[in-house]
């Protein structure tokens, strides 16, 4: 699909990607570890403006402060769109990223078009969140991230037909600052959930794979009830990147839930 490819930094330092097309802008956040090339299975597949960023201390963004809360990943999301000149986007957020777009939606719903939250955590359970406790702990003592976490994202089998998936998510995560990784994987790991969720007005999508064990389908069911205006959708066979594992599936279900809005 013909695009115009932006690359830039606002004024923040965060570093964009902007394919300039005619519908609406989705922007996508991405997960913590990864940074803006984690969709590159979506950004050819619909015909909208698509903006994809690095978070703070991701890619080639930087993280100057020592303690952040998601109100700062809220705040660069605005100081981006706002300088970019986008008033009302669709917003797509993947595993912290959809953490972060919730927060955002609780205070910037007026500009959202649609909000779609994937892979996204809710109310773990103290078995869940002894074993992201003991992840971060071990990743304090860490150089890098470990390849575990690949095989934990996707299906055997398909890491065994996609080889270069499992290359190409590896450099992802080889390339992080441990430092500012774990400032960030701290706020994951310690979320509590607290959102106001009533101030989430937007046609919310909540989607996750069927084999996701870290944001599973029972935790969108039961975020779906918090979210007024939402529904949910589980991937067949998905696991945590299902954005790349089952890229087809993930992207047409967002083209369902958007596609009232579209101008």
């Amino acid at each position: 699909m013909s695009s115009e490819a932006i690359t830039g930094r606002d004024s923040l330092w965060t570093y964009y990607k902007l394919h300039k097309r005619n519908k609406i802008p989705i922007v996508l956040i991405h997960g913590v570890g990864l940074d803006h090339q984690m969709w590159e299975y979506q950004i050819y597949s619909f015909e909208n403006t698509i903006l994809t960023y690095d978070i703070l201390g991701h890619g080639k963004t930087p993280l100057e402060k020592e303690n952040i809360t998601f109100d700062d990943f809220s705040s660069q999301l605005l100081n981006l769109v706002n300088e970019l000149k986008i008033e009302k986007f669709h917003l797509v957020g993947f595993s912290i990223g959809s953490l972060i777009a919730r927060n955002f939606a609780t205070k910037y719903n007026h500009r959202l078009e649609s909000l779609t939250l994937l892979c996204s955590i809710f109310k773990r359970s103290q078995e869940q969140q002894k074993i992201v406790n003991d992840r971060f702990e071990k990743s304090k003592r860490s150089s890098r991230m470990p390849k575990t976490a690949i095989i934990r994202w996707f299906n055997e089998e398909f890491l065994k037909k996609n080889e270069t998936v499992f290359w190409f998510i590896d450099a992802l995560l080889d390339q992080n600052n441990m430092k500012n990784f774990n400032k960030v994987y701290e706020l994951f790991v310690k979320h509590q959930d607290n959102e106001i969720f009533e101030n989430i007005k937007a046609k919310t999508l909540i989607m996750t794979g069927e084999n996701d064990i870290g944001s599973t389908p029972e935790m969108s069911k039961n975020l779906s009830k918090k979210i007024a205006n939402s529904k949910v959708k589980i991937v067949s066979n998905g696991k945590h990147l299902c954005s790349i594992e089952c890229a087809d599936d993930v992207n047409n279900a967002i083209k369902e839930h958007i596609k009232n809005e579209q101008n």
